[in-house]
């Protein structure tokens, strides 16, 4: 029997590392370079980027990120490193050493890696923090860590978790929040479920993050269904000319009112920890957006975060992957 302890490692998209305007040059060029997420040739992509998008879209984002910057870092980073500290914790009594990691930027994923080895980690979970599958998350993660482990002379044993998007556990943690909230600030016309948006192109070419997205939506509305709360669900934070998956969070808000739907929960069910696209995406941006055309209550729900209910979902998730290795 192996003994040696297991590693489980979080990780997530990534976030600059301040909000000076290098800092998110730096993020903004590390994760729009990536293939994976900017299908495009590179001869054809990297002038656009390095000679348009990093020099006037990085000064933009600098107050973006002020917004909502926390003590100890960006949300994403403090909020994600909270879960692995939490799980940690929760798996106290197992072999197992947690740490944290980003996709891009640091907590730098080899490192991460390295540090579990070096703690004696001979077998490592990988557990992107993403609900729903996307090449452009997902895979690209399982993709860097191939491409690290390859000049390895002795590679640690490997299990990924692919998704987690309709997980008993995960809708569970979702609909409790939900429902813990609606019974201490009662119910609103209609609760939109805000996912992270896609280029339709890739959901053409095969990608199942769609699928996924409405999947959870699904399970959600016959969890909250007591609450005879109707339930939208939309796609966020679309990037440059090309068709994205719809409808369009924003488009849905604005329309709203003149349906007469002017108090409404909203909350982002594709991101486990809040980050710049929840906080001044959703609940600064799209509030402002959605009072301009008449509505009245906007309301945000946070993401679950190191929420107690969710780090015991994070953790039964952990272990049914672990399986044999436990």
């Amino acid at each position: 029997m192996n003994t040696t302890p297991i590693g489980v490692l979080l990780v997530n998209l990534g976030t600059p590392e301040s909000f000076q305007v290098k800092d998110i040059r730096q993020y903004l060029k590390l994760f729009l370079s990536d293939p994976r997420v900017v299908e495009l040739p590179k001869w054809l992509w990297q002038p656009i980027l390095r000679g348009l998008i990093l020099p006037f879209r990085a000064p933009k984002l600098v107050h973006k990120y002020r917004s909502i910057w926390l003590k100890d870092g960006s949300p994403l980073f403090v909020y994600t490193q909270a879960q692995a500290k939490a799980l940690q914790q929760e798996l106290a009594t197992e072999n197992v050493v947690v740490d944290m990691a980003m996709r891009y930027g640091n907590p730098d994923l080899g490192s991460a890696i390295e540090r579990l080895k070096k703690q004696a980690c001979e077998r490592i979970l990988i557990v992107p923090m993403y609900p729903q599958y996307a090449a452009s998350t997902t895979a690209t993660l399982f993709d860097r860590v191939a491409e690290l482990s390859k000049t390895w002379r002795e590679q640690p044993d490997y299990r990924f978790i692919k998704r987690f998007c309709a997980h008993p556990d995960y809708i569970q943690s979702l609909s409790t929040k939900i429902a813990r909230y609606w019974d201490k600030n009662g119910t609103p016309q209609r609760l939109l479920l805000s996912f992270h948006g896609l280029p339709q192109r890739a959901v053409d070419l095969g990608d199942p993050y769609q699928q996924d997205c409405q999947q959870t939506a699904a399970l959600l509305r016959d969890a909250l269904s007591v609450y005879n709360v109707p339930i939208d669900i939309s796609f966020q934070s679309q990037f440059g000319k090309a068709k994205w998956i719809e409808p369009a969070t924003q488009a849905v808000l604005e329309a709203y009112p003149s349906q007469g739907i002017k108090h409404i929960d909203v909350i982002c069910p594709g991101f486990v920890a809040d980050c710049l696209e929840t906080l001044e995406e959703i609940q600064l941006g799209c509030a402002d957006a959605f009072k301009q055309k008449g509505g009245e209550q906007f309301r945000y729900i946070p993401c679950l975060n190191d929420d107690p209910e969710w780090i015991k979902a994070l953790a039964n998730i952990v272990r049914e992957r672990l399986g044999s290795w436990s």
